[in-house]
């Protein structure tokens, strides 16, 4: 009996061991090299944003591996990210490792930017270059820093500006600027009225000439039945008798200009324009002293005595023109 049960325990060891070996040995096959045709790569960045292994890895928007691990590099708290591309695309040496958003609302990964140099193709424990591609929020940031800068400024000139007016606006300046618009309120009303004033005038004034103008096309009507009344004979003479009597003005104009006449030679001698001035002056100057010396020409004697010599007075007015002379 313990005979029997001692082969089964034999048996049932040889089981589980034969078990382990073989996920032992699954294991070591799927972690060999020899059966994984994937090449592994390595990025340095300064800063991941939340990047987690098994982040999908992509070249041309398609995936062509994993981020198989993340751990420091050193003492500066440099990352060192490990991926693992198990496609056979061949890309050169030079192709960038660059970090970016996959999504609007936060998530990190990594793209193949490709570089076609010289420089020799990839091959795996390679250290590509790295970079960051700027997301959304960093390139709000980046617009928004300059706007805030600017508003910032905007905000302390206002305040700066607010404490000039509070400082100019004392108690007096608003007291003036309160009379100032009770003023300008009155010169508005004033401005009002005048102007229903003046709608008045122009209501009135359209009515005046509406009358002119319903009176001047009477005027005009009254012409022209005048004017249909008048025999067009009669208006050929009276055109005729016009125009003989303007050749006759101008005939006298042209001896007036020319000196003929009497009246031509006063308008253009004017020796005998002014010989009648001093004639003029002379007889004005002769009643005037007819009227103030009477004696002087008339001397009335009854009784036959001497005449008296004259003698002039000395108000009288030719003295003042004998003087001017």
């Amino acid at each position: 009996m313990s005979l029997k049960i001692s082969q089964e325990l034999k048996a049932g060891f040889i089981a589980v061991v034969g078990i382990c070996a073989s996920i032992f040995g699954l294991n070591y096959l799927k972690s060999s090299s020899l059966f994984d045709s994937s090449k592994t790569f390595y990025a340095v960045y300064d800063h991941i944003g939340g990047l987690q292994s098994g982040t999908p890895v992509s070249l041309n928007g398609f995936n062509v591996g994993t981020i198989q691990n993340v751990d420091f590099l050193n003492q500066r708290g440099q990352l060192l990210v490990t991926l693992s591309i198990t496609s056979d695309f061949e890309f050169s040496k030079n192709s960038v490792a660059e970090l970016y958003d996959t999504g609007i609302i936060g998530g990190k990964g990594i793209q193949i930017v490709q570089r076609f140099d010289n420089a020799g193709l990839a091959k795996s424990g390679d250290t590509l270059p790295t970079s960051v591609k700027p997301g959304i929020t960093e390139l709000v940031q980046q617009k928004l820093t300059p706007l805030q800068l600017k508003v910032e400024d905007a905000i302390s000139n206002a305040d700066s500006l607010v404490v000039a007016i509070n400082n100019v606006l004392d108690a007096n300046t608003q007291a003036n600027l309160r009379q100032t618009s009770a003023e300008l309120l009155e010169i508005s009303k004033s401005i009002n009225g005048i102007t229903t004033t003046l709608d008045d005038l122009m209501s009135k004034s359209n009515s005046d000439i509406k009358s002119t103008l319903k009176n001047t096309n009477q005027i005009s009507q009254n012409l022209k039945v005048m004017t249909d009344s008048i025999p067009a004979n009669d208006v050929a003479a009276i055109v005729s008798e016009s125009k003989e009597i303007t050749k006759k003005l101008s005939a006298i104009l042209e001896q007036l200009e020319k000196g003929e006449g009497s009246l031509g030679k006063m308008m253009s001698n004017d020796e005998l324009h002014q010989n009648l001035l001093n004639t003029s002056k002379e007889l004005e100057l002769l009643l005037q002293d007819l009227r103030l010396n009477p004696k002087r020409y008339i001397d009335i004697s009854l009784f036959g005595k001497k005449q008296k010599a004259y003698v002039l007075p000395t108000d009288d007015p030719a003295k003042s023109e004998l003087k001017q002379e």
